[in-house]
């Protein structure tokens, strides 16, 4: 497992106090109005330990010198690694 995906993999075990196993790497475009709004991998964990949720996605991006890490979990209407990233737009808009 990548030190990328380790990390990732901590985030997600940290915000939701769960265990996670890393599942897939998906590449993701989000494009809105015609341009891209994101793009990147998203990796997919399964977790256990979570009362709602039994997948979560994760990402991180670079805001200055501080990398960000960012977790959804997989509840409605987020059932996968695009919706997740559209969830996670629309909550910073």
């Amino acid at each position: 497992m990548s030190d990328r995906i380790e990390k990732l993999r901590d985030a997600v075990q940290v915000m939701h106090r769960c265990s996670a196993t890393h599942a897939q790497s998906v590449p993701v475009r989000e494009m809105f109005g015609g341009k891209v709004a994101w793009e990147g991998v998203v990796e997919a964990f399964t977790i256990t330990g979570h009362p709602k949720a039994k997948r979560c996605y994760a990402w991180s991006y670079q805001d200055g010198k501080e990398t960000q890490f960012v977790t959804v979990l997989e509840i409605p209407p987020v059932k996968d690694a695009p919706t997740a990233v559209r969830a996670s737009i629309a909550a910073k808009r």
